[in-house]
Protein backbone atom coordinates (compact mmCIF):
# COMPACT_ATOMS: atom_id res chain seq x y z
CA UNK A 1 0.00 0.00 0.00
CA UNK A 2 0.95 3.54 -0.92
CA UNK A 3 0.70 6.22 1.89
CA UNK A 4 -1.34 8.79 1.31
CA UNK A 5 0.11 12.23 1.31
CA UNK A 6 -1.31 15.31 1.09
CA UNK A 7 1.76 17.66 0.67
CA UNK A 8 3.49 17.88 -2.89
CA UNK A 9 7.25 16.92 -3.52
CA UNK A 10 8.30 20.40 -2.76
CA UNK A 11 6.09 21.33 0.34
CA UNK A 12 7.48 17.88 1.70
CA UNK A 13 11.32 18.91 0.73
CA UNK A 14 10.48 22.44 2.90
CA UNK A 15 8.63 20.82 5.33
CA UNK A 16 12.22 18.72 5.79
CA UNK A 17 14.20 21.39 5.75
CA UNK A 18 12.14 23.94 8.32
CA UNK A 19 12.98 24.00 11.90
CA UNK A 20 12.20 24.91 14.90
CA UNK A 21 12.78 28.48 14.73
CA UNK A 22 12.02 29.06 11.28
CA UNK A 23 8.66 27.34 12.27
CA UNK A 24 8.43 30.41 14.93
CA UNK A 25 9.48 33.44 12.62
CA UNK A 26 6.57 32.00 10.22
CA UNK A 27 4.23 31.87 12.77
CA UNK A 28 4.97 35.01 14.73
CA UNK A 29 4.70 36.73 10.90
CA UNK A 30 1.25 35.02 10.45
CA UNK A 31 0.01 36.21 13.82
CA UNK A 32 1.46 39.59 13.43
CA UNK A 33 -0.58 39.80 9.93
CA UNK A 34 -3.62 38.47 11.61
CA UNK A 35 -3.52 41.68 14.44
CA UNK A 36 -2.45 43.96 12.15
CA UNK A 37 -5.79 43.20 10.31
CA UNK A 38 -7.84 43.58 13.54
CA UNK A 39 -6.43 46.39 14.71
CA UNK A 40 -6.84 47.96 11.50
CA UNK A 41 -10.62 47.32 11.13
CA UNK A 42 -10.88 48.01 15.14
CA UNK A 43 -9.23 51.98 13.35
CA UNK A 44 -12.30 51.74 11.13
CA UNK A 45 -15.58 50.81 12.95
CA UNK A 46 -13.99 53.89 15.64
CA UNK A 47 -14.11 56.40 13.11
CA UNK A 48 -17.13 55.46 11.46
CA UNK A 49 -18.57 55.79 15.34
CA UNK A 50 -17.50 58.81 15.48
CA UNK A 51 -18.78 60.30 12.43
CA UNK A 52 -22.56 58.71 13.10
CA UNK A 53 -22.29 60.48 16.20
CA UNK A 54 -20.72 63.94 14.96
CA UNK A 55 -23.17 63.84 11.88
CA UNK A 56 -26.30 62.82 14.87
CA UNK A 57 -24.97 66.12 16.74
CA UNK A 58 -25.57 68.55 14.39
CA UNK A 59 -29.24 67.38 13.34
CA UNK A 60 -30.33 67.61 17.10
CA UNK A 61 -30.11 71.29 17.53
CA UNK A 62 -31.31 71.58 14.26
CA UNK A 63 -34.83 69.23 15.08
CA UNK A 64 -34.60 71.79 18.34
CA UNK A 65 -35.09 74.97 16.32
CA UNK A 66 -37.08 73.72 13.99
CA UNK A 67 -39.37 72.37 16.67
CA UNK A 68 -42.23 75.44 17.71
CA UNK A 69 -42.25 76.58 21.56
CA UNK A 70 -44.70 75.57 23.98
CA UNK A 71 -47.93 78.27 23.72
CA UNK A 72 -47.98 80.49 26.96
CA UNK A 73 -51.23 79.05 27.68
CA UNK A 74 -49.72 75.35 28.31
CA UNK A 75 -50.49 73.92 31.60
CA UNK A 76 -48.14 73.76 33.83
CA UNK A 77 -48.08 70.18 34.65
CA UNK A 78 -46.43 69.64 31.39
CA UNK A 79 -43.95 71.10 31.54
CA UNK A 80 -42.69 69.91 35.35
CA UNK A 81 -40.14 67.64 35.35
CA UNK A 82 -40.75 63.95 36.31
CA UNK A 83 -40.45 63.31 39.61
CA UNK A 84 -37.21 61.84 41.37
CA UNK A 85 -37.53 57.65 40.64
CA UNK A 86 -40.47 57.81 38.55
CA UNK A 87 -40.44 55.88 34.99
CA UNK A 88 -42.59 58.78 32.89
CA UNK A 89 -46.26 58.95 32.56
CA UNK A 90 -49.19 56.80 32.80
CA UNK A 91 -51.88 55.95 30.39
CA UNK A 92 -54.96 55.45 32.29
CA UNK A 93 -58.26 54.43 29.97
CA UNK A 94 -61.44 54.64 31.86
CA UNK A 95 -59.70 53.95 35.22
CA UNK A 96 -60.02 56.26 38.10
CA UNK A 97 -56.29 57.35 40.08
CA UNK A 98 -57.01 55.65 42.94
CA UNK A 99 -57.96 52.04 41.45
CA UNK A 100 -54.61 52.98 39.18
CA UNK A 101 -52.67 53.37 41.55
CA UNK A 102 -53.55 50.03 43.50
CA UNK A 103 -53.08 47.99 40.51
CA UNK A 104 -49.38 49.50 40.35
CA UNK A 105 -48.67 48.78 44.09
CA UNK A 106 -49.90 45.18 43.87
CA UNK A 107 -48.27 44.05 40.70
CA UNK A 108 -44.61 46.17 42.16
CA UNK A 109 -45.86 43.34 45.10
CA UNK A 110 -46.44 40.44 43.63
CA UNK A 111 -42.97 40.79 41.53
CA UNK A 112 -41.00 41.70 44.96
CA UNK A 113 -39.71 44.71 43.39
CA UNK A 114 -39.84 48.63 44.22
CA UNK A 115 -42.47 50.68 42.49
CA UNK A 116 -40.06 53.09 40.77
CA UNK A 117 -37.86 49.88 39.20
CA UNK A 118 -41.05 49.56 37.21
CA UNK A 119 -42.78 50.72 34.12
CA UNK A 120 -46.04 51.50 33.38
CA UNK A 121 -47.38 52.63 30.05
CA UNK A 122 -50.96 52.28 30.13
CA UNK A 123 -53.63 51.22 32.67
CA UNK A 124 -57.16 49.87 30.64
CA UNK A 125 -59.88 48.30 32.14
CA UNK A 126 -61.46 44.90 30.21
CA UNK A 127 -65.15 45.31 30.01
Amino acid sequence: MYPISLMSAAGQQLADSMGVPDAAIGAVLGYGVVFFGLVLLMCVVIIMGKVMTGSRAKKAPEAEAASPAPAAGASPAAELPAAPGSAGEVKLYDVPDKDAAMIMAIVADKMGKPLNELRFKSIKEVK
